[in-house]
């Protein structure tokens, strides 16, 4: 979840993402891009195709799209042209083994908001309308922005995004100056601006990948775990899904930097963004959530 002032590049930056990841191994012509686990978890929608590489999926899911869209429905031209009843996939089925982004998410309309929590709960679709039954997988990363000046989200929906970063407008001159030249660069030249930085997308593709070869063996000792507990003890998260983001984006953070076994830092340094949105509001405390969040880390911590 990305939170933060208009204009500041929130929906650049998750857009960016999509470039960001490895290439993955899919069904050919399936079309949930399934992977070789899903197909014979889900025969009849996959087919038995070859595996073949394709992009990451980034799907945009707009604010007024229809349930229809967003769950997939009856192909009506199919339907009309040879009487067929056949399913036409939505948007969660595109963004399956990849990335759902919702712009301005706190202004997202209630029913479709139960909707994805529904399919984020289970990672799989269920249609059942207009004739049609069909299941299929829908597992994906939830990505949303938004000004919260503009909107609440709603604490159900909060709660399911793992982490959460905080955009602010930059308040120094430097900065401000050598963002328009960038944007100013890459608007004059748009294949030239991608390719000043294309080396520097490699390293990180490159560290990715090797960070997620390395994740399983990363060791998670007892002591860390009971140092995550402790540390959303202190702050007062509710339930237990601030320890489990903890400590997987702590042990993904392990595993980037090369590190063979947890250690405090790495749960130091994801706190912040694990836990921030998980706080209640303290009507006797008004200091901002990630101010309360590094007291607990030095109570904890030392």
């Amino acid at each position: 979840m990305v939170f933060g002032d208009r204009g500041t590049g929130k929906s650049t930056a998750a857009r960016a993402l999509a470039t960001l990841l490895p290439p993955i191994l899919a069904v050919k012509d399936c079309p949930y891009g399934c992977s070789k686990e899903d197909q014979a978890r889900y025969p009849d929608g996959c087919g038995t195709g070859p595996l073949r590489k394709r992009a990451v999926p980034f799907v945009d899911l707009p604010l007024g799209a229809t349930e229809d869209r967003v769950l997939g429905a009856l192909d009506l031209e199919r339907a009309l042209r040879s009487g067929e009843k056949a399913f036409e996939p939505g948007l969660l089925a595109k963004a399956h083994r990849g990335f759902l982004y919702i712009d301005e998410i706190n202004l997202l309309e209630d029913h479709l908001v139960d909707l994805l929590l529904d399919v984020a709960a289970s990672g799989e679709n269920v249609v059942e309308r207009e004739g049609l039954s069909v299941r299929h997988p829908a597992r994906f990363v939830l990505i949303g922005s938004g000004n919260p000046e503009e909107g609440e989200l709603r604490p159900q929906l909060l709660d399911r995004f793992g982490l959460s970063v905080e955009v602010r407008t930059p308040a120094d001159i430097d900065t401000r100056v050598e963002i328009m030249r960038r944007c100013a660069r890459q608007e004059a030249d748009p294949d030239g601006f991608a390719g000043e930085w294309s080396d520097e997308e490699d390293k990180v593709l490159r560290r990715i990948d090797r960070g997620r070869k390395r994740l399983a063996k990363v060791d998670v000792p007892d002591a860390m775990l009971t140092k995550a507990a402790e540390l959303c003890m202190a702050v007062g998260a509710d339930g237990l899904r601030g320890e489990l983001t903890v400590m997987r984006a702590a042990k993904a953070l392990a595993a980037l930097e090369g590190a063979k076994t947890l250690a405090e830092k790495h749960l130091i340094a994801v706190a912040p963004s694990a836990l921030r949105h998980r706080l209640r509001r303290d009507v006797l405390d008004e200091t901002g959530s990630t101010a309360r969040i590094e007291r607990a880390i030095v109570e904890v911590f030392g």
